[in-house]
């Protein structure tokens, strides 16, 4: 198996809105396992929408996608809902937290929404997120009794619970401070490190993305 995670072929997407617009224009890239990469660019350069076509919750595009050496263009929904449960993790800029359930729970839902493992076994790596995440004081408590660090954090716990090939963000650190920003970057930077993670951020904070092993730039729907 190489070791590449992703790749795309001359990927492009167009907007049809009132007339047709190209919004991404021929993106070729690859992104290698345990590399922490950051896409950077003006607002409305495109990379959030690149963002979402690498995702598969857009499927509507024109090129080649790859996951693992997979082609994954052209599949069924069924087909990308199963791609996206086993392979990628997602962290946005609001935590999408449920407030109905514990911070536990809320963890634990994609790994039983996956159904690869038993409620015990879902729980018990639940935890052991959280824990890496010093969030294990925390797990019986309601989002409603977090910080947006914290949040934050649980939501970077449920995007690993399924031991994705690649974590996805797009802005997760553009609702916090400094601080909290910086320690969600040294949160990334450690399960790249740790455990050989392969992060794909979508950000606009330059300090955070200088500090990522390499840097993407788009213009105008293009890599430049």
């Amino acid at each position: 198996m190489s070791n590449i995670v992703l790749k795309t072929e001359n990927l492009s997407k167009y907007f049809y809105d009132p007339v047709k617009f190209q919004v991404l224009k021929e993106i070729n890239m690859s992104i290698d396992h345990g590399e922490f990469v950051s896409i950077v660019g003006k607002s409305g350069c495109g990379k959030s929408t690149l963002l979402y076509l690498l995702s598969t919750m857009d499927t509507d595009y024109e090129g080649k996608l790859y996951i693992h050496e997979q082609l994954v263009t052209g599949k069924s929904d069924p087909e990308f809902a199963k791609i996206r449960n086993e392979n990628i993790g997602f962290v946005f800029q609001f935590h999408y937290l449920l407030n109905e359930y514990s911070v536990l729970k809320n963890v634990m839902l994609p790994g039983l929404k996956l159904g690869k493992f038993s409620t015990e076994e879902v729980e018990h790596n639940a935890m052991e997120h959280l824990r890496t995440l010093d969030m294990q004081e925390q797990a019986l408590k309601m989002p409603n009794q977090l910080s947006g660090g914290q949040k934050q954090r649980v939501a970077i716990a449920r995007a690993l619970i399924n031991n994705p090939l690649i974590i996805m963000g797009d802005e997760p650190t553009g609702n916090l401070d400094k601080k909290n920003s910086d320690m969600v970057f040294d949160i990334f930077q450690q399960l790249t490190l740790d455990f050989n993670q392969t992060l794909l951020i979508v950000t606009h904070d330059l300090d955070f993305a200088n500090r990522t092993n390499r840097i993407i730039t788009m213009e105008d729907g293009m890599i430049i």
